[in-house]
């Protein structure tokens, strides 16, 4: 049997279950080659918004094959679930501070990591179109699926002349959201939020690029996404984070 490699704290945003485009098998491959003591759920896990436009959509079963591996961590190695929703799935702050199967649900929290302080959210705080804008960024969200479809149809014309895929969706997701990025400050605000609030570190989804870096004194981390990036967060039994690629 294969050993499965071990983590202190893994970190998954921007699953977007419910999406067609969601990559639910390979999630789930990743999960079961792993362990971990704490899982963080880090926002946009269901996507609502696309559930609420498509009721008919078939969500439901990846929602279960995903949880019950949820679970069957759960009965193992680790202890500690944290789901913290983002704007996709805005409707999970009904059961806000509540423990549901197991799995706390927060708004955000922070995580001591290595003598260090780390805020834990989703990252649509620091967003101020979507907070001030919602109708712009669920029009934003209607395109990119647009897009994604799109996309779909021009990979396989690339695949029947042998030629690799290529995600056109994902160069003009990020180039959308560098702009809207840079347009709200999203970097310094949370520079700025962590150095009022005495945070060492901002631990977030949302933008759907994984990054690792420092902005001046702030260690800055993003899980990225499960769409396209298939991305995650993970820190070592060293207390040593680093963006994984799966």
């Amino acid at each position: 049997m294969q050993t499965k490699q071990h983590y202190s704290t893994i970190v998954l945003s921007d699953l977007h279950l419910g999406m067609p485009h969601a990559k639910v098998n390979e999630l789930i491959q990743f999960l079961r080659s792993v362990t971990c003591e704490r899982l963080i759920l880090n926002g946009d896990i269901i996507d609502g918004w696309y559930i609420r436009k498509h009721p008919k959509c078939a969500w439901r079963g990846d929602l279960m094959r995903f949880f019950r591996v949820i679970s069957d961590m759960m009965k193992n190695d680790t202890n500690d679930v944290i789901y913290t929703y983002g704007n996709h799935d805005d409707f999970m702050q009904r059961y806000l501070d509540k423990i549901v199967v197991g799995i706390k649900v927060l708004k955000d929290f922070t995580l001591s990591s290595g003598g260090k302080r780390y805020f834990v959210t989703h990252g649509d705080c620091f967003d101020t179109v979507n907070r001030k804008a919602t109708w712009l960024s669920k029009l934003g969200a209607s395109c990119y699926e647009f897009l994604l479809f799109i996309n779909g149809f021009y990979n396989r014309y690339r695949a029947l002349r042998h030629k690799q895929p290529y995600s056109f969706a994902q160069a003009i997701k990020r180039w959308t959201k560098k702009l809207v990025s840079n347009f709200t400050n999203f970097e310094k605000q949370i520079t700025d939020f962590a150095v009022k609030n005495n945070y060492d570190g901002i631990i977030c989804g949302h933008i759907h690029h994984p990054e690792d870096t420092y902005l001046g004194n702030i260690h800055y981390l993003n899980s990225g996404d499960w769409i396209e990036n298939k991305s995650v967060l993970i820190e070592d039994e060293n207390r040593c984070w680093k963006v994984l690629m799966a």
